[in-house]
């Protein structure tokens, strides 16, 4: 599959990063005001409500939501319910920084995934592009010392996140898929209104697993409530609707390659909102990872 890399594709693909970065900050913010499951069913009930009128095609007989309802739920199961759920629950035990620096080790799963599920081919330069953006995570894992990596530990977040991760790789990739099915893919709300409604029911079994084990206690104020409707409308819409257009432009493996720039918009608002201002080693992880990208899209 051949790849194209233009100014336009490559700004869809630089948007995602930004909201999902605003998405771990907020995440964070708000763990000991609701549950990790019960915020993903609240997040995405909110944004069905508001796709409802915008993708009604999907609703329509004939749209092909029912018919192809093994391929919707997967969809829904692995980018909204099993992603976004463990990301919340990642949040609980470990920092913004961390969990998107995890996740940015999507380029290594990505060609795992398409190699050993959808018999996708491994390129050299694709390998070499995931070393060097592995290691702009490492120079941020380390914080510019190399010598601290010895006594790097994951807490149990950093493993969550890695499911995480794992999830959103077969997500992309049966998003892929997708563009050779007829039906609502030329239309995003609807596309996306399709998996949320399959991603929706996840959420609740997700949520009510959660109530069985531990119950709900959700500390409802305007300051979460805001959060709410900034994880349903921001990081929703635009990152899915963009997602949706730069996976199926650019492909899965080099779109996950522009995932890496998360971890640096996240310390970028860490600065803003959380008093951790950016370092130099920063700047040192940006250029290995824009390399990486450089070196995969060739």
């Amino acid at each position: 599959m051949k790849t194209k890399l233009s100014f336009s594709t490559a700004l869809l693909l630089t948007v995602p990063p930004v909201l999902w970065a605003g998405n771990a900050i907020v995440g964070r913010m708000v763990r000991d005001a609701v549950p990790p499951m019960t915020l993903n069913l609240l997040r995405w009930a909110i944004a069905l409500l508001i796709l409802l009128p915008l993708g009604r095609a999907a609703l329509r007989p004939g749209s092909g939501v029912l018919a192809n309802w093994r391929r919707y739920s997967l969809l829904g199961l692995f980018g909204i319910g099993l992603y976004n759920s463990l990301q919340y629950l990642a949040l609980q035990s470990s920092t913004p920084i961390n969990v998107t620096l995890v996740a940015a080790g999507m380029p290594v799963w990505m060609l795992l995934v398409g190699r050993l599920f959808f018999g996708a081919r491994v390129r050299r330069k694709q390998i070499a592009g995931a070393l060097l953006s592995i290691a702009g995570v490492l120079v941020v894992l380390c914080r510019g010392d190399l010598g601290q990596l010895a006594a790097l530990r994951l807490v149990a977040g950093d493993l969550y996140m890695i499911l995480a991760t794992i999830a959103w790789s077969f997500y992309s990739w049966l998003l892929m898929q997708q563009r050779d099915v007829p039906g609502l893919r030329a239309d995003w709300a609807a596309f996306l209104l399709a998996q949320v409604g399959y991603g929706v029911l996840w959420c609740a079994a997700l949520s009510g697993a959660e109530a069985a084990s531990a119950g709900i206690d959700v500390a409802w104020s305007w300051p979460l409530a805001a959060a709410l409707l900034y994880v349903a409308i921001g990081p929703v819409h635009r990152r899915h609707a963009l997602l949706g257009r730069r996976v199926m432009r650019a492909g899965p493996t080099l779109g996950s390659f522009f995932i890496n720039l998360t971890p640096l918009f996240t310390a970028l608002l860490s600065s803003s909102f959380l008093g951790e201002p950016p370092h130099l080693y920063h700047a040192l992880a940006f250029l290995l990872i824009v390399g990486g990208i450089a070196v995969s899209a060739r």
